[in-house]
């Protein structure tokens, strides 16, 4: 299944179009690995592309446009999209609607596809308007069987809008791997009060509260030890010891198997040796509520995504920056970084915000900030006029967005 509207390019096109930018070292330290980049990240994408970054990224977080057709602004005062005045500034346009949009955003993923290295990942935040094209657009970029997760992230609180449908508290984030042996950190979370007294409801003679499970889970084991009898009994139809009877026995050994009057055993699991609960795809973030950045998000929601998918050392990029947040997440954890941004006003909030708050002489700055400078290349105008002729020949209308 894909998508088809005008103006789509084949991957060849995207992949093999020239770069024609260098980029200018304008502070901070050139020995540096992180990077912040003020310029258009296709153009930057396929200079990376090109210099070295093939295959080096890690996990790739983007929190693009959504397709919104508005401007956000930003001023010294407030960073909102919905209250603003005549004398703020604009932080970025999102005019970018329809098939434009689609083909401005998979030009975008089949770089970054490139970028990433076999053990890469990729999160792509967006909301449930154009959500659903994106996740087409993201199985044909890098294969549906690549598909992770649709995470719901809860955003705000419950509103009270006067219109007819639901309020809307979520957007989505679409997580994807670029060969399926991406790098996986189990994030927990902690287990609350409320959780310990509802899972763990037994105490043993100490007063350590635990609960059991079963000793066996689901498919039969042909040959191996989990499939053959222990303490007389078999595993149910179906199923197969969890562990080897030889593990099994220990267990007993060591107290940690309850047996029930009817002979049932079932292994013991204490609260106090939890190191929390699986993370489910429902997740609460919410908004900043004094952003310093429109659509700024929260500092904590990318800690958790970059602590799973990535690990120390390697690098992280996000091509639409913004106010520096995945850059500030990835630094806090030792990740290296790339942040890419066009946006004069989030470039001044991102070094803000990864610039320590006091300096000494002797402290060097921990990333290069550098800014893109555009050659001219002979057959620019060649290959416009290349890609004009290919649109003409399609026969689908400007607008028309077809999934086949």
């Amino acid at each position: 299944m894909q998508l088809e509207y005008k103006g789509k390019k084949t991957e060849r096109e995207i992949l093999n179009k020239q770069s024609n930018i260098t980029l200018k070292s304008i502070s901070g330290n050139s020995e540096a690995q992180s990077k912040l980049i003020k310029g258009d990240n296709l153009a930057v994408l396929k200079h990376l592309l090109d210099n070295g970054y093939r295959g080096k990224i890690d996990l790739v977080y983007i929190d693009p446009p959504f397709a919104t057709n508005n401007t956000f602004t930003i001023s010294k005062e407030k960073a909102n999209s919905i209250s603003r005045s005549n004398s703020d500034n604009v932080a970025y346009d999102d005019s970018l609607v329809g098939p434009e949009y689609l083909e401005f955003i998979r030009e975008r993923l089949i770089l970054l596809k490139e970028l990433l290295s076999d053990r890469g990942s990729i999160y792509f935040h967006i909301d449930y308007k154009i959500g659903h094209y994106i996740k087409v657009l993201m199985d044909e970029v890098f294969g549906k069987e690549k598909f992770v997760n649709d995470i719901t992230r809860i955003k705000c609180n419950p509103k009270n809008f006067s219109r007819k449908a639901f309020g809307n508290v979520k957007d989505m984030i679409l997580f994807y791997t670029k060969n399926g042996n991406h790098i996986w950190n189990e994030p927990k979370a902690e287990l609350s009060e409320e959780d310990i007294k509802k899972l763990f409801k037994k105490l043993d003679k100490d007063g350590r509260k635990y609960t059991t499970i079963p000793l066996h889970a689901p498919g039969e084991t042909a040959n191996g030890a989990t499939g053959q009898p222990w303490r007389g009994m078999m595993p149910p139809k179906g199923r197969h010891w969890r562990s080897q009877p030889s593990v099994l026995e220990e267990l007993d050994k060591q107290g940690l198997i309850e047996w029930s009057k009817n002979g049932v055993p079932r292994k013991k699991i204490y609260a106090d040796e939890k190191d929390g609960k699986k993370i489910q795809d429902v997740i609460e973030f919410k908004d900043l509520q004094n952003p310093s950045y429109p659509t700024e998000k929260n500092l904590n929601l990318l800690k958790l995504l970059i602590g799973a998918s990535s690990n120390r050392g390697g690098f992280v990029l996000d091509c639409f920056c913004g106010s520096g947040t995945t850059l500030k997440a990835a630094k806090d954890l030792d990740r290296k970084w790339i942040g890419i941004d066009k946006s004069e006003e989030a470039i001044n909030v991102a070094l803000k915000k990864l610039r320590p708050q006091q300096k000494t002489l002797t402290m060097a700055e921990e990333f290069e900030y550098l800014e893109q400078i555009t050659k001219r290349i002979n057959n620019e105008m060649s290959i416009h006029y290349i890609q004009q002729e290919e649109q003409v020949k399609n026969n689908i209308s400007e607008n028309e967005v077809i999934i086949r």
